[in-house]
């Protein structure tokens, strides 16, 4: 059970947006900042490996305490090893899952966050695959 892969003539166009060097603080702005611009393409900062990336939706909050609420938009890299602290795609049992990889010794535990579910200790007999690794969470305010 393996995502599509992306065929490269189904990658979008894409345009650089505008990104303004300046910071933005809580207090009253100087008058006196010089407000450059330049562009900024959000795909040189999110997407290093075009085409092993993919996108999901989570759709629970398994990981909220490390900041993954459902309905996040998860940009996932197929081409990454998961190292122990990484946030995975896996399918275990045959459903996708959002868990924190963590490898001690020659075990590896899929574990959520503290309060949502309890850990998966992978076996040799599991059948678990690993998709990819979350790269980013993309959420609305």
């Amino acid at each position: 059970m393996n995502p599509l892969p992306l065929a490269s003539n189904s990658l979008p166009s894409y345009h650089p947006l505008p990104f303004y060097l300046m910071q933005v603080t809580a207090g009253f702005p100087s008058p006196a900042l010089d407000y450059k611009e330049k562009s900024l393409d959000l795909n040189e900062h999110l997407i290093p490996n075009p085409i092993s990336t993919f996108f999901m939706h989570a759709t629970n909050d398994a990981l909220k305490e490390s900041g993954i609420l459902a309905s996040d938009l998860l940009i996932v890299d197929r081409s990454l090893k998961p190292q122990s602290g990484c946030i995975v795609i896996a399918v275990i049992a045959g459903e996708l899952c959002i868990r924190r990889f963590e490898k001690i010794g020659k075990k590896i535990i899929l574990r959520a966050d503290e309060n949502y579910n309890e850990p998966f200790f992978l076996t040799a007999d599991d059948d678990i695959q690993i998709w990819g690794v979350v790269t980013a969470a993309i959420h609305s305010l």
